[in-house]
């Protein structure tokens, strides 16, 4: 009997995103009640999922138990900002950054990940986490090369050939290149599942031993895994830094973005990317859509134009 096909709901919500910015009149809306443009906070989410799926090609597709992937995080946001702030001779523009960004995280990725990947468990972790301190203690004592606390700016907005000024980061452009590079994430990581090197992932993460005897190189395709994650999380760096337009603080990408990214995975089930996505509307979704309409919205407009009338009405 064939099984019934669901729509995929990862993909509809994506799409209503898409139609979101088009309709003026739901961004005034959500203006209206908590004084911040939707258009403007929702890029964010979009960065932090493609953050999430990065780490879901680690731990939830092989089982490597990752705590360090806001450090790779971190390091493609400040290769972006080397590469493209005045103070430095570079300035080789937006998308130039993105593939040094994605291509050098990875590479860190590959140094950090040769010598650790032997360890296993809580010990792997444990290295992962020693090595996100360290990248946030190295740049925030590098002062002279990263700014230290102060991060680097300006960062540049991304720039279109053929167009007369700049995708502006807090323009609709910006919104929908975020929502496209969610989308290739997304994707790639649906082919990556379907062909042989995502099945030799999964073969590991489910019993590593018989993974190995069926002929698998366990150690290249766990490297392979880890390198994809911290490439993957270089360029969300590198979108993150170009829509706030600077380095932001050393913190942010400190162990506390670790665990509420690993959070996500574990709320939307460990090796789903639909799971990883649900994790991300959930938590960012919350903290960054729902929450102000709840602490405005509810508190200012709603309980005295709505809830105190009826209470009014019916004597109570």
């Amino acid at each position: 009997m064939a099984q019934p096909k669901y729509p995929n709901w990862p993909m509809a919500f994506l799409i209503a995103f898409a139609v979101f910015p088009l309709v003026p009149a739901l961004d005034e809306w959500f203006f209206t009640f908590t004084n911040r443009s939707l258009v403007q906070q929702v890029p964010g989410m979009f960065i932090f999922g493609i953050l999430t799926l990065a780490l879901n090609a680690a731990v939830g597709y092989v089982g490597i138990l990752h705590l360090g992937i806001a450090a790779f995080f971190g390091i493609g946001a400040y290769i972006t900002g080397i590469l493209t702030v005045p103070a430095y001779p570079f300035e080789i523009g937006f998308w130039c950054a993105l593939i040094v960004a994605t291509l050098g995280t990875a590479a860190f990725g590959g140094v950090i990940g040769i010598p650790t990947l032997r360890l296993r468990g809580d010990y792997l972790a444990l290295v992962t986490l020693g090595f996100a301190e360290v990248v946030k203690f190295s740049i925030q004592n590098l002062d002279a090369i990263t700014g230290g606390p102060r991060g680097m700016n300006p960062i540049p907005p991304p720039e279109i050939i053929g167009l007369p000024e700049p995708l502006f980061v807090d323009s609709i452009g910006f919104y929908f290149l975020t929502l496209a590079f969610l989308v290739a994430a997304y994707l790639l990581l649906a082919r990556i599942e379907r062909s042989r090197l995502g099945r030799a992932w999964v073969a590991i993460r489910e019993d590593e031993l018989a993974a190995s005897c069926m002929g698998l190189n366990v150690g290249r395709l766990k490297l392979a895994a880890f390198v994809f994650a911290a490439g993957l999380a270089g360029a969300a760096g590198c979108l993150y830094a170009t829509s706030i337009g600077s380095t932001a603080d050393p913190n942010a990408y400190g162990f506390n973005k670790s665990v509420l990214v690993l959070c996500c995975l574990i709320l939307g089930g460990l090796g789903s990317r639909n799971g990883a996505l649900f994790g991300v509307f959930c938590l960012y979704g919350f903290d960054q859509i729902l929450s102000p309409i709840i602490d405005v919205g509810f508190n200012n407009k709603f309980l005295p134009t709505v809830i105190t009338p009826w209470l009014a009405r019916h004597d109570c």
